[in-house]
């Protein structure tokens, strides 16, 4: 009968052991399943070659408009600016509205395909640089629209504002593109070393550009008019000499033609 009752016990706690103890760990070893299926699906969509061809074509089009369309465009109403009036100032202008509204446009396409397609956690640099470049280049079109005549006296505040901010949309977005080549690096593991070198020589290519459009001008002049001789140059300083000299008033010939006039 001891026997029995001791028997009895034992299986009674085998068995509330088995009960509480077996879905314990059933659950716990199906939750690790379930976070290693997550977590491998995670890193398969990350990978997946559909996910790459979108972050490929996202960064294409924000390469075309920031780092192409909008800094072209600056170049081309710089070039109107310097221009006294007529056709090409018209030219040049509208120029410069077609290459600005294909950039917002790409922008917003490019806006569009990162909220649809990725994981806007907004944690890294590149996607904080993205959210502001997009509020600040709408602005910036809205503000180029509604722009106040020539001769009003807002016009340049507006001119100012629209300056700086576009210049500084500018810059921004070429560095956003940097950050975008990196992010695409991290995520897909594929060099872009290659891009990089491009990236840095149409930027370069362009500032260069910029830089000179102050100086065509004075260098087009120095070309056309080549220096004189030492010697020639002498010859005509000392005959504009000579010329002033005698374009000089002569007070004693005034005073001897006044005396006998009077006399």
């Amino acid at each position: 009968m001891q026997i029995s009752d001791h028997m009895l016990r034992s299986f009674t706690i085998t068995a509330l052991a088995y009960v509480f103890l077996v879905p314990l760990v059933s659950c716990s070893s199906h939750g690790e399943i379930i976070s290693n299926h997550t977590s491998i699906k995670e890193n398969l969509h990350k990978t997946s070659p559909q996910m790459t061809s979108y972050i490929a074509v996202h960064g294409f089009i924000l390469w075309v408009s920031m780092g192409f369309l909008m800094p072209v465009g600056i170049l081309t109403i710089r070039m109107a600016n310097k221009e006294e009036g007529g056709r090409r100032v018209k030219v040049l202008f509208y120029l410069h509205a077609i290459f600005q509204t294909l950039a917002v446009l790409l922008v917003t396409v490019g806006a569009v395909m990162s909220i649809k397609n990725f994981e806007n956690s907004f944690n890294n640099h590149h996607q904080r640089l993205g959210l502001a470049l997009y509020v600040a280049i709408w602005m910036q079109a809205l503000i180029g629209i509604f722009r106040p005549p020539r001769g009003n006296k807002r016009r340049s505040k507006w001119y100012l504002t629209h300056w700086i901010l576009g210049t500084v949309i500018s810059m921004v977005g070429i560095i956003n593109i940097y950050t975008g080549l990196e992010a695409y690096h991290k995520k897909t593991s594929k060099s872009t070393g290659i891009w990089t070198i491009l990236l840095t020589a149409q930027v370069s290519f362009i500032a260069l550009f910029y830089l000179f459009q102050d100086k065509w001008e004075h260098i087009q002049k120095q070309a056309s008019h080549p220096p004189l001789p030492s010697d020639q140059e002498n010859v005509i300083v000392v005959t504009q000499r000579v010329n002033q000299k005698v374009m000089l008033p002569q007070p004693c010939a005034k005073r001897n033609a006044l005396t006998n006039l009077f006399d």
